[in-house]
């Protein structure tokens, strides 16, 4: 059973002790405005900066850092690899995406590769310190805005059969549709029009889109137009 944050929990909710933020940007004057941002907060402190996803890691070798800023600009595929490789040299922190756009398939990449935030640099100071806060807190949380292009369709999988669910299961875990095949014991060609039933009923187009669509169920939408999830709700690819 899963545990939902409400939109009170998410904006009550304030981590303890005090976490330290790395700043990585391709800009200088970014970490500059966000070391401001967080020197009007209690329970965050700015730690240090990095221009490259390297220097980073050099940074993390000397400092406690509890919160990781990452901008998208320096490659999604970099961004999973670099999350990846970095598990395995230090104890990583909690680690927030943000760029000028993110697409369902940017997130759902993300989110396999074991990012816990997601969001707009256009977003509000206020809606990146809430994404601090609960990402702190071991949630894993989005804007509301990420999903606002998938609303129009009608994702409840209601209607899908039983083994329907199991493929959309699986896709929400990042499996191709050969290790899809695998699991199930059925060919690969099977898979793909299991697929087509789904995209034909739910309305959505891309298996990224329906991974990110189907957590629209099982989350709450708090005051700052984010969206909350309890962290194993997102497997690891």
């Amino acid at each position: 059973m899963t545990t939902e944050i409400t939109a009170s929990a998410a904006t009550a909710a304030r981590p303890s002790p005090i976490k330290n933020v790395l700043v990585c940007d391709t800009h200088p004057l970014t970490a500059v405005g966000v070391r401001a941002l967080l020197s009007e907060q209690a329970e965050l402190r700015f730690a240090d900066s990095a221009d490259s996803l390297s220097n980073a890691i050099d940074v993390m070798r000397d400092n406690l850092v509890h919160l990781l800023i990452v901008d998208k600009a320096f490659g999604i595929a970099a961004i999973c690899e670099w999350s990846a490789r970095s598990r395995e040299e230090i104890v990583a922190p909690n680690i927030v995406v943000w760029g000028e756009a993110m697409s369902a398939a940017d997130t759902m990449r993300l989110l396999h590769a074991g990012v816990r935030g997601v969001l707009r640099k256009t977003a509000e100071l206020s809606v990146l310190v809430a994404c601090l806060r609960t990402v702190a807190l071991g949630r894993i949380w989005m804007e509301d805005c990420i999903l606002r292009d998938l609303k129009c369709a009608d994702h409840s999988s209601n209607a899908l059969t039983n083994r329907e669910q199991e493929v959309l299961q699986h896709v929400k875990q990042g499996l191709s549709n050969r290790d899809i095949a695998r699991a199930l014991d059925i060919q690969p060609g099977t898979v793909k029009i299991h697929l087509k039933h789904i995209f034909e009923k739910t309305g959505i187009r891309g298996r990224h889109a329906l991974a990110l669509a189907s957590y629209a169920d099982h989350v709450e939408t708090n005051p700052a137009n984010v969206r909350v999830l309890p962290t194993h709700s997102v497997a690891a690819a």
